[in-house]
C-alpha cells in the first residue's frame, strides 16, 4: 500500500537548509498497524505530512497505492488525500456549533456526496465507534474521549485506504485512552492500515511494528512481540 524509496525533504529557512529527512525507506502492507516514534526533530511530523500527501518529498520516491505522490500538482494531492487519507489528531479539530453527527458530515459536504447519503454514512461510523448516541451532541458537552471518537469516525467517513494519527491520546487520561486504543485495535482487526506517531511507548507497543526515527533516519524497524493469550493481556503492567 506504502512505498518510500529514499525519501529527502529539506526545507529551505532563508539562507539555512534544513534536512527534516535524509533517505527514509519502507514498505506498509495493507492492514498493518504502525507506529512512528522518536525525538523531537527526528523527522516524525514531516514523515507524517508526506503520508498524508499535505507535502511532497524533495527527493526520493513515495508511492501509495500505486500512484507516485512526488508527481502530483496540488489538485493531485488534495484529491488523493481527500480520498484516501483519513488524518485524526491530538487536538481533535472538531468545529464547536455543529453537533458529533455535523461534525462527521464535513468531509462528505467537501466531498460533493448527497445529503442522504451523508447522513446515513455518519450515521454508520459513528455507531461503528460506539458514539450514536452522542450524534446530537456538540464537542463542548462531550468528554475527550468522545471526542476523539468523534474526530476518528470524521477521518473515517470517506472510506480511507489508510488511517493517520498524530499523538491520538496526547490530550486524554488514562482510561480514555486505553478506550481509543482498544477502537484502533479493533479498527485495525476489521482491515484498517494505521500509522500513529506517539511519544508514548505504550501506545506504540499496541502496534505490530514500530519505525523509530533519528535525526531523520529510521534508525530501526522492528516487529512487536504482543503475549500470547497465556500470557499478560496488552495495555496491562
Amino acid at each position: 500500500m506504502i512505498q518510500i524509496e529514499g525519501v529527502k525533504k529539506i526545507y529551505q529557512l532563508g539562507s539555512v537548509k534544513v534536512e527534516a529527512l535524509r533517505g527514509v525507506s519502507f514498505q506498509v502492507h495493507a492492514g498493518e498497524f504502525v507506529a512512528i516514534q522518536g525525538p523531537s526533530g527526528s523527522g516524525k511530523s514531516t514523515l507524517l505530512y508526506l503520508l498524508g500527501c499535505l507535502d511532497r518529498p524533495t527527493s526520493g520516491r513515495y508511492m501509495l497505492e500505486g500512484t507516485d505522490v512526488g508527481v502530483l500538482d496540488d489538485d493531485g494531492l488534495a484529491f488523493l488525500r481527500n480520498k484516501r487519507v483519513g488524518f485524526v489528531f491530538q487536538t481533535f479539530n472538531l468545529l464547536p456549533r455543529l453537533t458529533a453527527l455535523k461534525n462527521v458530515e464535513v468531509p462528505l459536504i467537501y466531498s460533493g456526496v448527497a445529503g442522504d447519503e451523508r447522513r446515513a454514512r455518519a450515521h454508520a461510523v459513528l455507531g461503528a465507534v460506539g458514539l450514536l448516541p452522542r450524534g446530537g451532541h456538540r464537542p463542548r458537552e462531550l468528554s475527550g474521549g468522545e471526542q476523539q471518537r468523534v474526530a476518528i469516525a470524521r477521518a473515517l467517513v470517506n472510506r480511507p485506504a489508510i488511517l493517520l494519527a498524530d499523538e491520538p491520546t496526547g490530550n486524554l487520561d488514562s482510561r480514555a485512552a486505553e478506550e481509543i486504543m482498544a477502537l484502533f485495535e479493533e479498527l485495525n482487526r476489521s482491515g484498517t492500515t494505521l500509522l500513529v506517531v506517539t511519544h508514548n511507548p505504550s501506545v506504540a507497543e499496541r502496534a505490530g511494528r514500530i519505525l523509530r526515527l533519528q535525526d531523520g533516519l529510521l534508525a530501526k524497524d522492528e516487529m512487536v512481540q504482543h503475549p500470547t493469550s497465556a500470557g499478560t493481556p496488552q495495555g496491562e503492567a
